[in-house]
């Protein structure tokens, strides 16, 4: 957090302490108000500020590999969030779909890349994605107020995935296999670009996707010119993912998939060699079903063909954390509580959550490494497993060890004072714009 005139790096302790301590109203100003900071200058810090917050992502990853924890059978997951917001002024906002609600409403969204083991997962990366419409030339003031940079231009949801795959390679960062859901499960390219990278990835796809159990065969005619058409004809028969489900060859096996704290979770899998088609090249990938008290997931998958069906299972359903994950960075890390305009601040809020998430992280695995379940628990309260310490746990032993200051009679009355004089000042600066269009 050293730029080139200042050490930021206290405000950034302010900061995290407040994200990890606070129980509600996590913004830049009341964090600010419960610092020793103050409001102006955690503002300036998160909005203006010019400390890298993509820096400080690249420094926890470099701090993840150095974990051994994550050496085996450790997933990157790819997955979303939406927040909802007020207008559209935020950087990225729009009416776009947001998951949470079920449905397109004003929102801004994050892609973000989670890191999962057996037993934990946390935040290692994110990208905000930033609507088409912002891109376009009327919308160039918008833009400039959000401070996107220059260098942004529109990219797929996919596209942001990708991105941020390719860094956590490029850090060494440790993990087996990638999982994603249907949105990004259902780009070709990206399941072609893992693939030609080297990397293992589980997709999740719609029950529509079209797939082939044999080899088709790929024709170029030629054109009236007798030259080879650019594209080919193909010859075989195509299956929808769910007419499969009819097929007589199908064996279906009952696997435990991954531990729960009420035991143990088990599914019905079974997977087909199949074949599918993208920019006239065909690729061969597995097909793995998932049926689980009656509600069924497609995946496609390059797992090795002598891949064990149990690995791809429980490697497959690791998606369950990304939702974990994006759980806890709202809840306990306050993300759905920013509040900002300005890109750069969106850039820093998620280093410092990351940076909160890693710590947490750090607590939990030096606890389970220092203090050994006793074995006779298991007996005493008749469980397959224990529990390990959650995010929730850790914050309050924080809270215990770094109890928030309570505020004195004559602070808490400047506080309130400080907020009606923001308040007349809001409403004498709105009646003289006047209302907005």
């Amino acid at each position: 957090m050293r730029t080139q005139t200042r050490d930021t790096s206290e405000y950034g302790f302010w900061y995290i302490s407040g994200l990890l301590r606070l129980e509600t109203k996590r913004t830049m100003a009341n964090i600010g108000r419960k610092s020793a900071v103050g409001e102006q200058n955690m503002q300036h810090f998160m909005s203006k500020s010019p400390w890298s917050g993509s820096g400080l992502v690249n420094g926890i990853q470099a701090k993840v590999k150095q974990r051994f924890e994550f050496q085996e059978e450790t997933m990157l997951l790819i997955d979303e969030s939406a927040d909802e917001k007020a207008g559209d002024h935020s950087a990225g906002a729009g009416r776009q779909h947001n998951g949470r609600l079920g449905k397109v409403e004003m929102s801004q969204v994050g892609v973000f890349l989670t890191l999962a083991t057996p037993s934990l997962s946390t935040w290692i990366d994110g990208e905000l994605f930033i609507p088409e419409a912002w891109f376009k030339p009327e919308a160039v003031d918008r833009r400039a107020k959000a401070e996107i940079p220059p260098h942004r231009t529109f990219q797929t949801k996919p596209q942001l995935a990708w991105t941020m795959i390719q860094r956590a390679v490029a850090n060494g960062v440790p993990f087996q296999a990638v999982g994603m859901d249907t949105l990004y499960g259902r780009s070709k390219k990206l399941r072609a670009d893992l693939d030609q990278a080297g990397l293992e990835y589980y997709a999740d796809v719609p029950a529509d996707t079209q797939v082939y159990l044999c080899r088709p065969h790929l024709v170029y005619k030629k054109t009236k010119r007798g030259k080879r058409a650019k594209h080919a004809t193909v010859h075989g028969r195509a299956y929808e993912v769910r007419s499969l489900l009819e097929y007589q060859h199908l064996h279906w096996q009952q696997i435990t998939v991954r531990p729960t704290e009420q035991g143990y979770l088990t599914a019905e899998f079974v997977r087909l060699p199949v074949w599918t088609l993208y920019k006239q090249t065909l690729r061969r990938e597995w097909l793995l079903i998932r049926l689980d008290e009656g509600r069924i997931i497609y995946t496609l998958s390059n797992a090795t063909w002598n891949m064990p069906l149990q690995t791809m299972a429980w490697r497959k359903s690791f998606r369950h954390f990304a939702e974990r994950s994006n759980q806890d960075s709202k809840s306990d890390f306050g993300w759905d509580e920013f509040q900002a305009i300005k890109y750069r601040a969106w850039e820093h809020q998620l280093a410092l959550t990351i940076l909160a998430g890693w710590f947490v992280t750090e607590i939990r695995l030096d606890w389970v490494a220092q203090y050994q379940h006793d074995p006779d628990l298991l007996t005493y309260y008749e469980v397959e497993m224990l529990p390990v310490l959650s995010a929730a746990n850790v914050r309050e032993l924080l809270r215990a060890a770094m109890p928030l200051p309570q505020l004195s009679p004559s602070e808490a009355a400047l506080l309130v004072i400080k907020h009606l004089d923001n308040r007349i000042r809001s409403r004498k600066s709105r009646l003289r714009t006047g209302p907005s269009p």
